[in-house]
């Protein structure tokens, strides 16, 4: 199944650039783990003598090249010497999420046809060993952890401690061995299997070659400035590919000084103790660390937060005025020095952030205030895309992007292949090509052909393209809906989108084959724009009037316009109108995780979504409410339907 594309460029494997490295410096640091309070270092040299005693122990046991290796932990500088203990015998390796079930193991290494398995603790090697009956094929299990092991005993379980002594056996019997076998790799050989998500179908393991790591490092290498001897936090799950090409490929590429958490408890902990010059989350992630900031900072001191807002206020009006192209008022520039002192400076250095000259979420969108926020704190984050498939496709680079985007195609190395190109068909489907591609999905050769077309990568995920050449990740495509015009339009993307403003909690996007363009019910969010209108002396006195009030349905507009942009004109909110009501759960409008039951306010609100089709201005709405102590009751609201830009199409 290795894919073979023959080529007069040398490119090296994982393994011989791990080789390199302990040859040529070997007393620099490479790695370091927080374990029971203490932090221990290896160095290069140390990576390397893990890493031959492994495979060598590993190789004994029957470990073959072309074969495949399971290894299923948390990240620990074990899952990395696994990891290029197995691919420096030519085997390829599947790392798998720690909290992986017993079946969904099972199908991953029964799929990839797995030989070997390394397990980090007693809870992982339980379940490789209860899989042993359905996979007979498996010649060993190894693991890292030995808490609460010692009473366990199997044919083909052994200790890391046991692999490593037998591993320099071999080494002392046979020292040239390790090195010729790291030396037969090929750049074309496989590396790893990552499998997709499988939320509509099995998930499929992506076939990757060293050449596609390394070919696809370089890609977020030319986005990112980084330098050799940065230290890096590796905490996003190694099952996801943006981790093994930051922290392991880019790790041997760089080099990088890689660090782990004393656990996944830990990492704030940690980060702030590290301060690691390049940090890697999800959106989540980075939008819970906002959450905390601004947590802390209400738990502060009336002056401590004071200063907090001046300071943000002082940083955003600078590097955010900077990051969009703007001129930053003369009077902020003066002043940010001492906004670093007094505010900016100390609130990175509690979090970790104080060297932060790489900060990078990878996956869904965020809220471009999230990312605003960092910014003005002085860190300077940016987004990357791509997919497990093709690899990396676009990033923010420079010191100016559009947060709202994903940034422009990233630059290929001439070594691996032609520049990226983009197509983006009628449909908003994203074609791609260039770089060393999609080599496949594991025995699946039908999966493989259904996207691809024409030499074309078919990615399913539907985009637009900004006049500066940046990519709008809408949605994927068999999520958008098409309208009775024909026109297809990303329901899920213009309501997560506005959800992200602080004025709108709730959003329900209209629009589908009987509907002729889109409309938008806004639920706005009362404690905020409650206090937006106090503090303009604007005068409400209930949910209903305040949501009806000119001033508000005119800052809604301008949060619609502001998405539109992003949209093609076929896909831009039309009209909408302001729910008069606040979603409640109990009424049945929303579930208990506030999913908005749309079947049901379809009907409900049936009177306010006619009108606005029909191109009225104000619509009589009587809806049924369950007060507070439980009497019933009917809600007389008029509710003002409002065109976004002047006009409308009933």
């Amino acid at each position: 199944m290795n894919a073979t594309h023959p080529t007069p460029v040398s490119v090296p494997t994982l393994p011989q650039k791990l080789l390199a490295h302990a040859q040529e410096h070997p007393l620099r640091l490479a790695q370091r783990v927080k374990r029971k309070g203490v932090w221990r270092c290896y160095t290069w040299a140390d990576v390397f003598d893990r890493t031959r005693s492994i495979a060598l122990g590993a190789a004994a046991l029957g470990l073959q090249r072309g074969e495949t290796a399971i290894v299923i932990g948390e990240n620990e500088p074990e899952h990395y010497w696994a990891l290029f203990a197995a691919q420096s015998l030519g085997a390829k390796t599947v790392s798998v999420y720690p909290d992986a079930t017993v079946d969904e193991l099972h199908y991953l290494c029964e799929d990839s046809q797995a030989r070997f398995i390394f397990a980090q603790d007693q809870e992982q090697v339980d379940k490789a060993l209860s899989l042993l009956e359905r996979l007979p094929d498996i010649r060993g299990i190894a693991y890292w952890d030995n808490s609460g092991m010692w009473s366990y005993r199997h044919p083909l379980l052994q200790s890391f401690d046991d692999l490593t002594a037998e591993g320099r056996r071999q080494h002392d019997r046979h020292p040239q061995r390790f090195e010729r076998e790291v030396n037969a790799g090929h750049a074309d050989d496989l590396a790893l299997l990552t499998y997709t998500s499988g939320t509509t179908s099995k998930p499929k393991g992506v076939m990757i070659s060293h050449r596609w790591l390394m070919d696809n490092a370089l890609r977020m290498k030319s986005a990112l400035p980084l330098q050799d001897g940065m230290e890096y936090m590796s905490y996003t799950p190694l099952a996801w590919i943006t981790e093994q090409l930051l922290g392991v490929t880019l790790g041997l590429i760089t080099p990088l000084v890689v660090s782990f958490p004393e656990g996944p408890d830990q990492v704030l902990p940690n980060l702030r103790e590290l301060a690691p010059h390049i940090v890697l989350f999800g959106p989540r992630q980075w939008e819970n660390i906002a959450a905390t900031i601004e947590a802390r900072m209400l738990a502060a001191s009336w002056l401590a937060r004071g200063i907090y807002r001046w300071g943000i206020r002082i940083g955003h009006d600078v590097h955010v005025a900077r990051l969009e192209g703007r001129t930053a008022p003369w009077l902020s520039r003066l002043l940010l020095p001492l906004a670093e002192a007094l505010a900016l400076h100390p609130v990175r250095d509690q979090f970790g952030f104080i060297r932060s000259d790489v900060a990078v979420s990878g996956g869904t969108a965020m809220a471009p205030d999230v990312f605003r926020l960092f910014h003005a704190m002085g860190v300077p984050l940016r987004n990357i895309y791509g997919c497990s498939e093709f690899g990396l496709i676009a990033g923010h680079r420079g010191k100016r992007y559009d947060l709202e985007t994903v940034g422009p195609l990233l630059d290929v190395d001439p070594a691996f292949g032609a520049p990226l190109e983009s197509r983006i068909e009628d449909n908003g489907e994203l074609l791609l090509r260039g770089g060393t591609g999609f080599l496949g999905y594991w025995g699946k050769p039908d999966k493989t052909a259904a996207i691809q077309r024409d030499g074309w990568y078919v990615s399913g995920d539907a985009v637009r393209k900004t006049g500066r050449g940046e990519l709008v990740y809408l949605d994927r495509v068999e999520h958008l809906v098409k309208l009775a015009s024909g026109h297809p339009y990303p329901p899920q993307f213009i309501e997560t989108r506005l959800r992200f403003s602080p004025f709108i909690k709730d959003v329900m996007v209209l629009g589908d084959a009987t509907r002729p363009w889109v409309g938008a019910l806004i639920n706005i969010d009362m404690a905020v724009t409650s206090r937006w209108a106090e503090e303009r002396r604007i005068a409400f006195s209930t949910f209903t009037d305040l949501s009806q009030r000119p001033e508000v349905r005119q800052l809604v507009q301008g949060e619609i316009r502001r998405i539109n942009q992003l949209l093609p004109e076929s896909s831009r909110v039309v009209r909408f109108a302001n729910f008069p009501k606040e979603l409640d759960p109990d009424e049945g409008e929303l579930t208990r995780t506030r999913k908005l039951r749309r079947e049901f306010l379809e009907v409900r609100y049936r009177a306010l979504i006619d009108g606005l089709y029909a191109g009225a201005t104000d619509v009589a709405c009587d809806i049924a409410v369950t007060y507070q102590d439980g009497r019933q009751g009917v809600l007389h609201a008029n509710v003002v339907a409002t065109d976004i830009e002047g006009t409308h199409t009933p």
